[in-house]
């Protein structure tokens, strides 16, 4: 299916630069194209990424590009965006996130762009529902990386309180990649074993509410200390690719759309999904008790207003130029 495994990643900052770098060290891809509005660092970043080659095992061809050069790759990254540092809330990025898709997408489906989508920017289940609109392409080809790292954060979390190593540990957080996020820990497992009964057995204590407060607020303590969050976000963006390459069938949170699952619909958020050559190949419905059915309910809201606010912003919308 992929002759040439092609991956384009728009915006070459912090995160889209370890993106590359992450799918360059696992040889995911063979040539990676940089598009920035900056094209000094967008040749920057690929030369410095190109200088890894020879210490790896396998070839890989990066290089700075323009919108027109992204009409034969297989996968576009979306990781343009400024975080805002001042309101630490990922909605308050819309605006300018959306002015910023809104000077590319069209674009490169007007060049021919066919493959998939996938997205980091923020706030990135509203962001992607926008991209998809945008772009016209099917559902299952715009794939946000919602809430795979926030489902990271939470084993890392668990593996600390329980001292348990994290892949031993499978457990989601869902909804809103945000303040709003919600933990499944009524479905969570310590290989196999539910986590109630594993409390029970190894007679240990933690509080889950703060386990989820915990998670919610990660990204920005990472923030807080470096000016950035990078190397776990590439690393979800990797595994995504990865799974669509190598039709892995993988299972793993992202923002899938709901068609009736979860009793929602029409919206993009933070789910676990089967992923694989055809991208979002099934979106799956965790048993939610009804603690949990309450606060995904709530961080739906949250996303759906938003999608309205967001409306009205393409509306006003002055493009930035690519």
């Amino acid at each position: 299916m992929f002759s040439q495994r092609k991956v384009g990643i728009i915006g070459a900052g912090h995160v889209g630069s370890h993106c590359a770098l992450s799918l360059i060290l696992q040889g995911v891809c063979d040539e990676i194209v940089f598009v920035d509005v900056d094209k000094n660092k967008a040749q920057s970043q690929a030369f410095d990424c190109m200088d890894t080659v020879a210490f790896l095992p396998h070839r890989v061809k990066v290089k700075k590009g323009e919108i027109k050069d992204l009409k034969e790759m297989d996968i576009i990254v979306i990781s343009v965006g400024t975080i805002d540092n001042i309101s630490k809330n990922r909605l308050s990025e819309l605006k300018g996130s959306l002015s910023m898709i809104k000077s590319f997408v069209p674009d490169v489906m007007k060049v021919g762009f066919k493959g998939y989508f996938i997205v980091i920017t923020n706030p990135v289940d509203i962001v992607t529902y926008f991209v998809q609109q945008l772009s016209g392409l099917p559902h299952n080809h715009v794939i946000g990386t919602g809430t795979g790292l926030d489902s990271a954060r939470l084993r890392r979390a668990l593996s600390t309180k329980l001292n348990i190593d994290a892949k031993s540990i499978q457990a989601y957080m869902l909804g809103e990649h945000g303040d709003s996020q919600m933990g499944v820990f009524s479905q969570a497992t310590i290989n196999g074993m539910k986590l109630n009964d594993f409390l029970e057995k190894t007679e240990k204590k933690i509080d889950l509410d703060e386990v989820e407060n915990i998670v919610a607020k990660a990204g920005w303590e990472i923030y807080s200390g470096k000016k950035s969050t990078e190397f776990g976000i590439a690393c979800v963006c990797t595994d995504i690719i990865r799974a669509i390459y190598s039709d892995e069938k993988k299972i793993m949170a992202c923002s899938g759309y709901l068609q009736g699952h979860y009793g929602q619909d029409g919206i993009y958020t933070g789910v676990p999904v089967i992923i694989g050559k055809h991208g979002i190949e099934k979106v799956l419905e965790l048993e939610l008790n009804e603690k949990e059915s309450s606060k995904f309910n709530k961080t739906i809201e949250i996303i759906k207003k938003h999608i309205d606010i967001g409306d009205k912003i393409l509306e006003e919308t002055v493009c930035i130029n690519f």
